[in-house]
């Protein structure tokens, strides 16, 4: 295995998630239907799936967030953190300076996950 391929996160609310992310994060939407939104990116797919229909998908329901992060790499925490606020974003921590070298900034979505955005320094 070399790459991860997608990500997906199981969401209470498509609608409102998908706001967030397109709205709040600014990512563009590649392709969304039956439950499912894809946004536009480079390197990964990055997708919502809405939660109440996981029993046809895998016959089960997911556990409850926050289940994990997901990470974007910026030029500049300091705008992203302006950006974001303006935004109404539930800002948990920084901006603020790793001793991995990174500046970062965390805030939950609206299912309770986080959404890092670092600067390498």
């Amino acid at each position: 295995m070399r790459r991860i391929d997608y990500v997906i996160w199981y969401v209470e609310s498509l609608s409102r998630s998908t706001a967030f992310y397109r709205d709040v994060i600014g990512l563009d939407v590649r392709k969304e239907g039956d439950g499912y939104v894809e946004f536009s990116l480079e390197n990964t797919k990055f997708s919502l799936f809405e939660r109440s229909k996981l029993p046809e998908l895998i016959n089960r329901e997911a556990g409850r967030a926050p289940c994990g992060e997901i990470g974007f790499i910026v030029e500049n925490v300091d705008a992203e953190a302006a950006r974001l606020r303006a935004a109404g974003a539930n800002i948990l921590t920084g901006p603020v300076d790793r001793p991995w070298r990174e500046r970062t900034l965390h805030v939950a979505d609206p299912d309770g996950n986080i959404v890092e955005f670092a600067q390498k320094l």
